[in-house]
């Protein structure tokens, strides 16, 4: 008996390591919450290409939009756990849009399992032009002085653009007006035309207009600052230390995926972040690689949901 139960334990590990070795025994789902041509989708496809190329089966991207990313979520939550359902997850699906639904379809935490943070990409704050501000500083002192009359766009409630602004509301103590657009390319049309005075979206969309005069650039959101526009200064460095926004997309699965699934998953997404054609890839879309491992984006994940949860109960934002 001792000899048969000594065994059992040796058994498993077999039995994980030809499961690791076998996975996948089917074309995976690579699920975006979002229609086709967006950021989370090119991250998506990006990802499907060289898992597929390393991995001998077809990860296929699939669309399905809805409900600020949500109903693709819940696709992947609700999947046999088995690895064969990927999300590209964003803060979000998986920090904002949970808390704004009085019942969210799935736990943003509870319900998946990390695989990597894949990218993230810091935000770019600027002004049209003719507004009399150049600096962070030079904003907070403009909007502390004339309470309500600075506003600013956003592609939508919730979203990236929004929430950082509230952010840097919450931190500098100053009262702004949102302008929520269905999109990041209506904002930047009405700035640019002058109808709203501030916005703050990703680097690469906006960064065009800046170079060519539409648009004044004042400070990026990350902790440091960008490596395709560097003259730019962080938030953090121009006065409001600690502040800190990204725009991050990062792979999921189905919670109680078998942990050498999501390990062989990480291993193979890691050594394709590696490759020279691939930065290239996501450096052009004004994206940093992270290629963190399953329980740094597990930590990460958590902190953000408590960060940007508050933030939405707080200003009791509820979704459209």
């Amino acid at each position: 008996m001792k000899r048969r139960y000594g065994l059992f334990p040796l058994l498993l590990l077999g039995c994980a390591t030809a499961h690791a070795q076998q996975y996948p025994t089917k074309p995976v789902r690579v699920i975006v919450g979002f229609t086709a041509g967006g950021p989370s989708d090119i991250v998506g496809r990006i990802v499907a290409t060289q898992l597929t190329e390393r991995m001998g089966r077809q990860f296929v991207v699939e669309n399905r939009a809805g409900a600020t990313g949500m109903i693709g979520a819940e696709v992947v939550a609700k999947a046999p756990p088995d690895g064969h359902a990927l999300y590209i997850a964003s803060q979000t699906t998986h920090a904002v849009a949970p808390a704004m639904y009085a019942k969210p379809l799935y736990d943003p935490v509870k319900e998946f399992a990390t695989v990597s943070l894949v990218a993230h990409n810091p935000l770019l704050m600027v002004t049209h032009p003719s507004m009399n501000v150049k600096t962070v500083k030079e904003l907070i002192a403009l909007a502390k002085s004339q309470p309500g009359a600075v506003n600013f766009a956003t592609g939508g409630i919730g979203s990236s653009p929004h929430m950082s602004m509230e952010l840097l509301k919450s931190m500098a103590k100053i009262d702004m007006v949102p302008i929520h657009y269905k999109g990041d390319g209506a904002a930047v049309i009405d700035l640019i035309g002058g109808q709203v005075s501030l916005f703050s979206a990703s680097i690469a969309g906006l960064l065009q207009h800046v170079k060519t005069g539409k648009l004044r650039g004042v400070a990026v959101t990350g902790a440091k600052r960008s490596a395709i526009a560097p003259e730019f200064p962080t938030v953090a460095e121009s006065g409001l230390p600690g502040f800190e926004v990204v725009t991050w997309f990062g792979l999921l699965t189905t919670a109680g995926t078998p942990p050498d699934v999501i390990n062989r998953l990480y291993g193979e997404l890691g050594k394709s972040l590696e490759q020279p054609a691939v930065k290239e890839q996501i450096t052009k879309l004004g994206l940093e690689i992270v290629g963190s491992s399953p329980d740094q984006y597990a930590t990460f994940l958590r902190s953000e949901n408590v960060k940007w949860g508050n933030m939405v109960r707080q200003l009791k934002l509820k979704a459209d």
